[in-house]
């Protein structure tokens, strides 16, 4: 059994089924979380549901993250708010799109771990930063160049975390997911043209579940996680192997 920290936790993305499935691990151990995500009243409910506090922010906005992120002296972080942009080759990529899913996904997980880790410090106890990128960082996905190279960053953006972070105690890791079908990935995979292949080149032959997920997730913040920093870890059925 894991053990935790009393917290508080900071998921962002809750209202997504990668990070409500974090929050209910979490609340379910016994831990103080804040849920922040886009759609409020996903975010109300899941908080009605856990006993969870709502915290929320716009993660393309420095000055709302700042404002509901200090003052509080965190234990863990999940960056699990993310955008899936669109599907287009180099050539035919929508810049604007190409900025959002930027702006989203990294700069937002940079924005909540600047100011996080600024509590983080403060509060002198360690603790856990759990980044969601994809295995999309990873291997090359036809149609995936803007959300791949957002999850490049997040990886990036792990690596040199732990290194800066690590002298405070604070560890920083990452999970590579393979699909999971929430609503920001069914439109795409949920096709036999392109959802197929990829289950045909995957080892296991399935997709993910959000608690298979949520559970790596869930250990890396965890007591039993305390000398991993810096990994990026793919749970993606074997997948990037091939």
């Amino acid at each position: 059994m894991l053990t935790f920290h009393d917290g508080p936790y900071l998921v962002t993305g809750a209202s997504g089924g990668i990070g409500a499935a974090t929050v209910r691990r979490l609340r379910s151990a016994g831990c103080t979380v804040y849920a922040s995500g886009r759609d409020t009243d996903k975010i109300r409910a899941l908080c009605d549901e856990t006993g969870a506090f709502p915290l929320p922010f716009d993660l393309r906005d420095e000055a709302s993250i700042e404002g509901a992120v200090s003052g509080i002296d965190w234990y863990g972080v999940v960056n699990c708010g993310g955008d899936g942009g669109e599907i287009a080759a180099p050539q035919d990529t929508d810049i604007e799109v190409f900025d959002r899913v930027i702006a989203v996904n990294a700069r937002g997980t940079l924005l909540v771990t600047k100011y996080a880790a600024r509590e983080m410090i403060a509060a002198g106890r360690g603790g856990a930063i759990v980044n969601v990128s994809s295995q999309a960082s990873l291997v090359a996905l036809t149609g995936h160049v803007s959300y791949g190279a957002s999850k490049g960053a997040v990886d990036t953006i792990t690596r040199v975390s732990a290194l800066e972070l690590g002298p405070h105690g604070i560890r920083v890791n990452a999970v590579n997911p393979t699909v999971v079908m929430t609503p920001m990935s069914a439109w795409y995979w949920d096709k036999p043209e392109t959802g197929g292949k990829l289950l045909e080149a995957m080892p296991l032959g399935r997709y993910a579940t959000e608690d298979e997920i949520a559970a790596p997730i869930a250990f890396l913040l965890s007591n039993e996680a305390s000398m991993i920093s810096a990994v990026t870890l793919p749970i993606d059925g074997g997948f990037t192997a091939v």
